[in-house]
């Protein structure tokens, strides 16, 4: 008995495919790709066309049954992709040829490295992989995309796309991440490092209490509105101090509260019982995402202490192995995050552009690996 044929069709929003069945192709309860997070962006309008992500999402079926996907948008601009580009739509654009609009796989504003491809547990991956090849391909040929573009897909998802398309140019980066080794508690973190860092991290820590500072930790339907609202005031703080407008409205974090509880836990910083800063953070079966920070208040290493040492003892708490705590570096490093080696593929049609393209990622990989290296070096770890 022959299998039935796969086919794609592309969809305007996520809401035209049921959530049963794209959430059951997510892995380890992956919070960023299930469908609750991604209807909630764009339900919310901080992803739509207008904000210049317009959906455009892959879905593989056999039958009626969704046997794989992609998520997909058409982008106007670079913003909140956090694999920078600018240099690449500027030489194209100088040439005479338009880089915008293009094709992203991504989770928007989004960095965590994961799976981005979804595929059935029993289906054939490779015939999945070729399907949605054929859609990107299909979608930069009849829309004049320039390009398309895989962001923070995981170590053996990229792999998998070099094999199936080896046109795609690989570009390295580098995130830190803490990882459970068997502490067993916080107490036995510290006891893992170095003197200096030992006494460092104590010190931080009490000087957070010794300002009055109280930090409590709010899972799922314990969050209230009060505490989402006050959340949305310090996490618009954060993006006024920079001069720019927030990537994400109220509207979202609201809905979240509602169609995924479980998936959240609220660290929330008080200060003469007041709430005064808050971090918000995801997780799925085994690791924990530190994601969105703020405060009303200038307080000594209270970033730290809500955003590192808060996880990390929730890690140890809940029995969670891997903890991401979001983008950028050295100072994650001091606290026990070790570097990790992220990738992003990228194809372009133009071909002049690719030749250079691959020319840049090619130099830049050999400074990124050195870094790598050095970082690694540098943990504070026995």
């Amino acid at each position: 008995m022959h299998s039935r044929p796969l086919s794609y069709t592309i969809l305007p929003a996520i809401e035209a495919v049921a959530a049963s069945q794209w959430d059951a192709l997510v892995p380890e309860n992956q919070p960023f790709l299930r469908h609750g997070f991604l209807q909630a962006l764009e339900i919310s309008g901080s992803v739509s066309a207008a904000t210049g992500w317009e959906p455009c999402h892959l879905c593989v079926w056999q039958g009626a049954q969704l046997v794989g996907a992609l998520p997909m948008y058409r982008k106007y601009h670079s913003y909140g992709e956090y694999v920078f580009d600018w240099g690449w739509a500027e030489a194209l654009e100088r040439a005479g040829g338009d880089y915008y609009p293009k094709a992203l796989s991504a989770i928007p504003f989004t960095p965590v490295p994961g799976p981005r491809t979804l595929v059935a547990p029993e289906a054939d991956a490779e015939a999945i992989r070729a399907q949605l090849a054929s859609a990107w391909q299909q979608q930069c040929e009849e829309r004049g995309l320039s390009s398309w573009h895989l962001l923070f897909a995981d170590e053996v998802e990229v792999e998998a796309w070099q094999r199936h398309c080896p046109e795609l140019i690989a570009r390295e980066g580098v995130q830190f991440q803490w990882r459970d080794r068997g502490f067993g508690d916080f107490d036995g973190f510290l006891a893992s490092m170095t003197s200096k860092r030992r006494k460092m991290m104590k010190r931080e820590r009490r000087l957070v209490a010794d300002q009055g500072i109280t930090l409590h930790r709010l899972e799922g339907s314990d969050i209230s509105d009060v505490d989402m609202a006050h959340f949305y005031r310090c996490y618009t703080i954060t993006y006024h101090e920079r001069g720019r407008p927030p990537y994400l409205n109220h509207a979202f974090f609201e809905r979240l509260r509602h169609v995924m509880p479980e998936s959240l836990m609220l660290v929330q910083a008080r200060l003469d019982s007041r709430p005064v800063a808050a971090a918000l953070y995801f997780q799925g079966d085994s690791t924990l995402y530190g994601r969105y920070w703020g405060s009303e208040v200038m307080a000594d290493c209270l970033h730290f202490e809500a955003c590192y040492y808060q996880g990390i003892e929730y890690c140890l708490a809940k029995g969670l192995t891997l903890f991401d705590p979001g983008t950028q570096g050295e100072h994650k490093l001091v606290r026990g995050f070790a570097p990790q080696r992220i990738r992003s593929l990228h194809y372009l049609a133009h071909p002049g552009l690719a030749a250079g393209v691959a020319q840049f990622c090619q130099q830049e990989s050999v400074h990124i690996m050195a870094y790598r290296r050095a970082a690694e070096d540098a943990l504070p770890f026995k």
